[in-house]
C-alpha cells in the first residue's frame, strides 16, 4: 500500500536522479539482514555515477561526490524509499536495525551480533534518537535495546518520529544513549 501511495514521489525521485547525473538510478550494496544472511537493499542513487563506494568511509551530507539531487533525496530521506521493496520482498521491515555492511558484521562481539537477531528495518530507533555525526557503537546500543524491547508500540512510535526527523532535522533529536529514556532504564 505505501508503494502505491508513494509511487508519485519514487517515479520524480527516480526522473530526477537520471536527468540531472549521468549513471544508474539506484544504487544497491551487499549488506547484512537477519541472521547474518546477505541482502542487497536498493537506494536512489545519491552520489556520482563513476564513484567507486568506499565502505570505511562515512559520507557526510555536504561531501563533495553527493550530486545536489542527491543532498536534497538524503536529506528527507527518499533515497531511502526503493527500500519498500526490500519490505515487500521480505528481506527487511518497517522497522528495525539499518542493515550492515558484512565486513562489520563479520568483526561483531556478541553483544552487537544482538542487532542481526530481527529483520533490518527501513527505519531504526537509531535513526530516530540519533544522527550518522554519533558512535557506530552508541547506535548498536539503541539497535540492541530496540531488539531487546521491541513491539508494536514501539514500532508506531518510530515511524511517527520518523516523519518528524524527515520533516525537521535528525540533529533536533539526536541524544547520547545514555541520556535516552533508554539508557536511563
Amino acid at each position: 500500500m505505501l508503494i502505491a501511495l508513494l509511487s508519485p514521489v519514487l517515479v520524480a525521485a527516480g526522473l530526477a536522479v537520471k536527468l540531472t547525473s549521468p549513471g544508474p538510478v539506484f544504487f544497491s550494496q551487499d549488506r547484512t539482514g537477519k541472521d547474518g544472511r546477505i541482502i542487497r537493499p536498493l537506494k536512489f542513487r545519491t552520489m556520482r555515477g563513476n564513484r567507486r563506494p568506499d565502505p570505511k568511509e562515512l559520507v557526510p551530507l555536504h561531501h563533495p561526490e553527493i550530486t545536489l539531487i542527491g543532498r536534497w533525496l538524503r536529506r528527507f530521506k527518499i533515497d531511502e524509499l526503493p527500500q519498500l521493496f526490500n519490505v515487500l520482498s521480505g528481506d527487511m521491515s518497517l522497522v528495525g536495525p539499518r542493515p550492515t555492511l558484512p565486513d562489520q558484521t563479520e568483526k561483531y562481539t556478541a553483544f552487537q551480533w544482538r542487532r542481526q537477531l530481527v529483520r533490518p528495518g527501513l527505519a531504526g530507533l537509531a535513526q530516530v534518537n540519533s544522527s550518522a555525526a554519533r558512535s557506530w557503537q552508541e547506535r548498536i546500543e539503541y539497535d540492541v535495546y530496540y531488539v531487546a524491547h521491541h513491539g508494536f508500540r514501539m514500532d508506531m512510535g518510530i515511524l511517527l518520529k520518523t516523519v518528524a526527523v524527515v520533516l525537521l532535522g535528525e540533529e533536533r533529536f539526536a541524544r547520547p544513549f545514555d541520556s535516552s529514556p533508554y539508557g536511563r532504564g
